[in-house]
């Protein structure tokens, strides 16, 4: 996907958390249901949640939202923890055409910085906003997470 052919979004977000804590979060799907999907960020419930997290590895996100079954679906192109986690995203209905998403974690004084990276498609440009907000949620919930304990 070419710069000139596609559109990004970008969100950042600080956390008083360490980097490997905030990287892991990505990886766990225990703590993956507590911030990306479910009930916590949406009105939706988890029918399944599969994570192979290495190189090649693949995920699996299944939902139900607003009676629409919904697959989450990628693979995971770079895992360098705890600084960068590369992977394809898409919804398994929509087809083959892929998007990619990375995540880069920098340590700070008291934590860690966050800035995501969700590169698709220009023919999506009408939803980058839409795209932009639905990570912003899903990473301000991962703030509060991991603020928890």
């Amino acid at each position: 996907m070419s710069s000139a052919q596609s559109v990004q979004v970008r969100v950042t977000r600080r956390f008083n958390a360490s980097p490997e804590r905030v990287f892991d979060a990505w990886l766990e799907p225990e703590t993956v249901g507590q911030w990306m999907i479910g009930p916590t960020v949406r009105d939706e419930e988890v029918l399944r949640l599969a994570i192979d997290p290495r190189v090649g590895g693949k995920f699996s996100f299944f939902v139900r939202r607003a009676g629409e079954e919904i697959d989450h679906v990628g693979t995971y192109l770079e895992v360098d923890r705890p600084r960068r986690l590369v992977f394809t995203w898409h919804i398994d209905k929509e087809g083959d055409e892929l998007s990619r998403v990375t995540v880069e974690i920098t340590p700070r004084d008291t934590g860690c910085e966050l800035t995501l990276t969700h590169e698709m498609d220009a023919k999506w440009a009408d939803y980058a906003s839409r795209t932009e907000q639905g990570w912003a949620t899903m990473i301000d919930v991962l703030v509060r997470v991991l603020a928890q304990g």
